[in-house]
């Protein structure tokens, strides 16, 4: 009982975690609040990948909404011994953990691509990756932002928020990991087995 009841507080940890992956993956989209630099195509391309809207995002409301189902006590009833539906629901619940390690591990790799990539913005020489090839040394030297002249505070918005989407996938991963664990604890020391005995159904 007591681990049902942590393994349904993790998940739904997981609704909070993707609406603010979606809101900040939104928000890269308006440089400086301003919707003219998406609408001429003029962001970085890690945009695009839809990292926190869909994968971190919406995926991850699907995945939270499935534990949290599989969770409910009125669920082990999918065939007719009840230890025999534990089994079933304890092997769904991993798979969907599984799927949620992958969905918000997407996010976390191509959030941080997009970060050492730095933003698309126009320097004297044009619009460009101004930092494409300073392996993220852009990062930790303020100085070099001033090589992007527009959107204003681009580099900025995109650390901010591309660090934001990292740290929230990144917590998607370890209350999906520890989902994981949990079901395993419960397979492997004897609260019951996923392994179904010849005729149980």
């Amino acid at each position: 009982m007591g681990s049902r009841k942590c393994g349904s507080c993790l998940s739904s940890l997981l609704i909070p975690l993707a609406l603010w992956s979606i809101i900040v993956n939104i928000l890269l989209y308006f440089p400086n609040g301003q919707a003219s630099y998406a609408s001429s195509n003029k962001l970085t391309n890690y945009v695009w990948y839809f990292e926190g809207i869909c994968f971190s995002g919406i995926m991850m409301l699907v995945v939270a909404a499935v534990l949290l189902v599989l969770e409910n006590d009125n669920n082990y009833k999918c065939c007719q011994s009840e230890n025999c539906s534990k089994k079933y629901m304890t092997l769904l619940s991993m798979i969907f953990s599984a799927l949620g390690i992958a969905f918000s591990g997407y996010c976390l790799v191509i959030s941080a691509l997009g970060l050492l990539q730095g933003p698309y913005c126009r320097t004297l020489d044009g619009w460009e990756y101004a930092f494409e090839g300073t392996a993220g040394r852009f990062l930790t030297d303020s100085r070099e932002w001033i090589q992007c002249l527009e959107p204003a505070h681009v580099v900025e918005w995109n650390i901010i928020l591309f660090s934001i989407l990292i740290a929230l996938s990144g917590l998607q991963v370890i209350v999906c990991l520890i989902r994981v664990v949990i079901q395993l604890s419960k397979t492997l020391c004897g609260t019951y087995s996923v392994i179904i005995q010849p005729g149980i159904i």
